[in-house]
């Protein structure tokens, strides 16, 4: 009995009670919570959530760790979530800012300012301590790295842990999930939406939110003054974004370069962002319908993954692949988003690009480019582990600001994350790789974020019951619906009806605003087109940043 005991319960004599004891804890923590996860009611789960709730449980029943060490394993768990986040979102972290991109980022900022605003407004009708409504603001829009980063801002602070910040975390969370969603469905009938229409809509890309993805046009020229002029003056002139990749000039088709002449009656296969479609189609001619797989039989389409770390950081003008190889470059894939393939792009480690011409020619080019998975499969810890410890130096730096008495830190959940974004970002521009398959970046993230739900429900588990019962905690669970859903409705109707965002664009901006997966999956069992996808894509990386940053200024600024 006694070796059961020391083994759920801690040796006394061992540090921490042992690393049997704490290993085993924490991995049956995560291993229930996980199987928790995995089941739906009415479609929605919680996901990894339930390890917090798993954590609690067993916190309650003195199934816990040591504390310096569950306070070392926590934040390192968030770390790592952290820092896989912003190596993700980072690519497309400054091109959400452009164009349609601003306007919906800007929705997503209303909905998280509103958030604090009733946060604090909440916190001096109740009475309730700004810590507690920090951890109940942080379960109702569903963002764990924001409870992390409260925890770590208030632990240097005040020393302590934050307990009460985890357990209103996990009393909100629920509902934050299943609020959000019927924020969503609600927002459809008070806005009046026509589904059929805006799904057509999404789907031709006349809603807002498409400039995160390109489109192709066949264009017939009508505008005869671009009579032999070569297709770098037009760009220069146009000062638009766009590819002509073939030309179609009589009967004969030709892939198209840089001097490529154009001629009235010429048609072109164009690939640009929607915004620039409109401009560039008034340029050109009209649009007609072609089908240029059975007109054009001798060239071919592929993918090809860049995997060559000599080409990490080079603009596709350096590769030189239409002079090299007589095929032509059309489109690049990353991260999930389509670009235009200008000559100034600059290519990274893990790009997908298109790559049209002859069989051999594309073959060239292949070898070239490299295509070779097995490259991508061995991981690129040396930028991962310097790019971590730079983001603990910046998130230890105090920054002092007028009227703050107390200096403000990043933190282990802010510097990472800026660290994480910028070299994911610049990264490749200074021969740094920083690309990580998907599957391993999501196995460093799951394995970061299960470390630090379930050291935060162990944390929190001993008083749970007690502030629930006893210390009218059920009252948070109003206070975070609240929290949830006036923000949401709020923006939603200023977005369909004022900005006239198209809907299915607009619901996957507001679960993006809340970072809540649940919400997009939902969202995107609505339709069959991607808007929710590309419209959460599009303000998630910003929307982290805030969540992180508004959640450590409310402790800085009310605790201080």
């Amino acid at each position: 009995m006694e070796f059961f005991e020391h083994l759920f319960y801690g040796a006394p004599q061992a540090w921490g009670g042992g690393v049997a004891h704490s290993v085993l804890i924490l991995s049956l923590v995560i291993a229930f919570g996980i199987m928790l996860g995995k089941i739906k009611v009415a479609g929605i789960s919680i996901g990894a959530t339930w390890i917090l709730f798993v954590g609690i449980v067993f916190g309650h029943f003195g199934l816990g760790i040591n504390e310096h060490l569950l306070h070392f394993v926590k934040e390192f768990g968030l770390i790592l979530f952290i820092f896989s986040i912003g190596l993700q979102v980072g690519p497309g972290f400054f091109s959400a800012f452009k164009a349609g991109g601003l306007s919906l980022n800007l929705l997503a900022m209303g909905v998280i300012f509103l958030g604090v605003l009733i946060t604090v407004i909440l916190h001096y009708l109740s009475g309730i301590d700004m810590i507690t409504m920090v951890g109940i603001l942080s379960g109702a829009i569903t963002n764990t790295p924001g409870l992390g980063a409260a925890q770590q801002t208030y632990s240097d602070i005040a020393g302590g842990d934050g307990s009460e910040i985890a357990m209103a975390y996990a009393v909100a969370y629920p509902l934050g999930v299943i609020g959000c969603i019927l924020s969503l469905l609600s927002l459809k009938y008070f806005c009046r939406v026509d589904a059929t229409k805006e799904e057509h809509e999404a789907i031709h890309g006349s809603g807002q939110g498409t400039e995160s993805t390109v489109c192709l046009m066949t264009l017939e020229i009508l505008n005869t003054s671009i009579d032999g002029k070569v297709l770098a003056e037009l760009r220069r002139i146009v000062k638009r974004e766009f590819v002509v990749t073939r030309v179609k000039h009589g009967n004969e088709i030709v892939l198209a370069n840089a001097q490529t002449r154009l001629y009235a009656g010429d048609k072109i296969l164009i690939i640009t962002n929607p915004a620039d479609a409109e401009g560039v189609t008034l340029f050109f001619g009209k649009p007609i319908d072609m089908n240029w797989e059975t007109e054009d039989v001798q060239f071919i389409s592929r993918r090809i993954l860049i995997t060559k770390s000599e080409l990490n950081g080079k603009s596709l003008s350096q590769i030189k692949v239409r002079k090299n190889f007589s095929a032509t470059i059309t489109r690049i894939n990353r991260a999930g988003v389509d670009l235009v393939a200008t000559p100034t792009l600059k290519l990274q480690i893990g790009d997908r690009v298109t790559v049209v011409g002859s069989e051999v020619a594309v073959r060239n080019a292949e070898n070239v480019l490299g295509n070779s998975l097995k490259r991508l499969d061995h991981p690129n810890l040396i930028p991962i582990f310097i790019g971590i410890a730079l983001g603990c130096i910046l998130g230890s730096i105090p920054f002092i600001f007028p009227g703050i008495p107390q200096p403000i830190k990043l933190g282990l959940a802010g510097g990472p994350l800026i660290v994480s974004i910028l070299i994911s970002r610049f990264g490749p521009q200074y021969k740094l790789v920083t690309y990580t398959t998907m599957s391993a970046n999501l196995m460093i993230r799951e394995i970061g974020i299960s470390l630090f739900l379930a050291c935060v429900g162990l944390g929190a588990g001993e008083g749970f019951i007690e502030t629930i019962v006893e210390k009218g905690g059920y009252v948070w669970i109003g206070y975070g619906a609240i929290i949830t859903v006036v923000p949401l409705l709020i923006m939603g109707m200023v977005g369909k009806m004022f900005m006239k965002v198209n809907y299915y664009t607009l619901i996957g901006v507001l679960s993006g605003s809340c970072t809540n997966p649940p919400a997009l999956s939902y969202s995107n069992d609505q339709t069959a087109c991607d808007a929710p996808a590309v419209g959460y894509a599009t303000v998630y990386p910003l929307a982290m940043f805030l969540r992180v940053l508004t959640a450590q200024l409310l402790v800085l600024l009310f605790l201080s």
